[in-house]
């Protein structure tokens, strides 16, 4: 396991090098243009084997020699010091190899739905540390991942009615069990939270839930198949870029977004297949030691029954670009390929776009967002979008009323950068490693499903823009954790266009 897992933590690193850092310097070459080195690597879309030049020759690296080269070239370009972000690369390694361990000690689930979410092994494609605990051994994480298939009954605290925070409706929380006898009322809670807080004892347990929580990909959201419904935690752990916290300033936004995003989706146009929202009703919280009820916070999200359209089955689209048994892209020849393509598209594009250009409302529609149902030949058949959280309003159209607003510009480079970077390039790149011949026509098709919109909304120009671009935007998470910059700040970086670059 061990090996794998030092394979994994260096293509997720040389990808970020690759991305935010290096300049091209020949074939599969890479030069780091403030301390001069260069890097030989092996593979496209997931480099690996790194070689470093010196006055020797090529002489290969393993993970801790690759993240000194890469620290030092940080170092000299941008004058900060960080000793915690290499520590972090390597505790992710350390981490992916017990996941591994453990997971094969399991059996996938029955569910193609949970097997989808709990497929993410690599995890975010470009951070360079996907799978970082906060540094804690195994025994504090392992029970509660994904990676391991984990399913465990959650914490019911015992809150006083005069003290419980509650906004929105957040009934189905009484069904998990636990009683409002003696003027107490039930507040679920992540159990790792529960360890992370050091205990409550001024919170009575008023017991477990009967039924058992599945984690899925985000690992602070659990999915209570039996109630079907999801709660997301507060979890105060830095997972990719941020502390897993609930915000107050983001739950105060909460139903305002909801108000919002429930507008846009019902004014689509006719000819438009319609999307499904999985709703956050709203959360219930305590305060502790004044914090308005962020580290207890928990939200209620809708399940799929009553949203997934009869005889499709929802997977998670980022369990589909890393893959897992059951995958629908497994077993498409070419043709396949691109009508499966065609199909996520004429889904998941329209929605997006309409929401921005109609109402002003930046869907966060990244992999880990966004489901796609697929019937019974495995084709798209309905999208669905989750997680209010990181929705955002453009400021000049939603001025005074309130929720999270970003200026224009920032907006659309945050919209993009989700649905083509994040999204779009990822599912498009693990068609593509299957059918490698049908990569042009891809994003050929990709570029008329956005031309086609923006004839269904008076040729706007943002989306003349993007369709003439050069390039995109991309997060630059490595440098952003080198600097220590906010979870939510938008560092960005270009990448070529794809679709401009795959033009006829």
């Amino acid at each position: 396991m061990g090996d794998e897992a030092e394979a994994m933590a260096i293509t997720a690193l040389l990808r970020c090098l690759i991305r935010e850092v290096a300049e091209p310097a020949g074939a599969g070459a890479y030069r780091l243009p403030a301390t001069g080195r260069v890097l030989r690597v092996e593979g496209g879309r997931r480099p690996s084997a790194p070689m470093l030049r010196d006055a020797g020759g090529w002489r290969a690296l393993g993970l801790a020699e690759l993240v000194e080269v890469a620290a030092g070239e940080l170092r000299a370009s941008t004058g900060a010091v960080n000793d915690v972000l290499p520590a972090e690369i390597l505790h992710s390694r350390d981490v992916t190899a017990a996941l591994l361990a453990a997971r094969s000690d399991t059996t996938p689930p029955a569910d193609l739905y949970l097997r989808s979410e709990q497929a993410l092994m690599a995890g975010h494609p470009y951070h360079p540390a996907p799978k970082a605990r906060g540094g804690g051994g195994a025994q504090a994480w392992l029970p509660y991942s994904p990676e391991a298939r984990a399913s465990f009954p959650l914490t019911l605290l015992g809150v006083p009615e005069s003290e419980l925070i509650e906004v929105g409706d957040t009934s189905a929380f009484d069904r998990l069990g636990g009683t409002r006898e003696a003027g107490l009322v039930p507040l679920p809670a992540h159990p790792w939270q529960v360890e992370l807080l050091g205990g409550l004892p001024e919170l009575p347990e008023l017991g477990r839930t009967i039924r058992r929580a599945v984690a899925t990909a985000s690992i602070r959201t659990v999915y209570l198949p039996e109630a079907d419904l999801f709660c997301k935690f507060s979890l105060d752990v830095r997972i990719t870029n941020d502390v897993r916290r609930l915000w107050l300033h983001d739950l105060r936004h909460l139903p305002v977004v909801a108000a919002l995003l429930e507008a846009a989706f019902d004014d689509m146009p006719a000819h438009l297949p319609r999307p499904s929202l999985l709703r956050d009703r709203g959360y219930r919280s305590v305060e502790l030691g004044g914090d308005g009820g962020e580290a207890l916070a928990v939200i209620v999200r809708d399940g799929l029954r009553e949203h997934v359209r009869p005889g499709l089955t929802a997977l998670l689209a980022a369990g589909i670009a890393e893959g897992f048994p059951g995958s629908p892209l497994d077993g498409l020849d070419a043709d396949g390929a691109l009508l499966w393509w065609q199909r996520y598209l004429e889904h998941v594009v329209p929605p997006v776009l309409h929401a921005y250009l109609r109402h002003g409302v930046v869907l966060e529609c990244h992999l880990q967002n966004v489901l796609v149902a697929v019937d019974a030949a495995g084709l798209p058949g309905q999208a669905l979008f989750r997680d209010y959280e990181g929705v955002k309003l453009v400021a000049d159209r939603h001025a005074g009323g309130g929720g999270p607003l970003l200026g224009e510009r920032r907006a659309w480079e945050r919209l993009v950068y989700c649905l083509v970077t994040n999204n779009l390039c990822e599912i498009a790149g693990a068609l593509a490693d299957r059918h490698p011949g049908v990569r042009a026509e891809l994003w050929s098709r990709a570029r008329a499903v956005f031309a086609a919109a923006a004839k269904d909304y008076g040729d706007p120009q943002e989306l003349r823009e993007l369709l003439a671009a050069a390039y995109v935007p991309a997060k630059a998470n490595l440098l952003l954790r080198w600097l220590d910059d906010d979870g939510a700040a938008m560092r960005w970086v270009n990448v070529p266009n794809p679709l401009r670059l795959f033009t006829p």
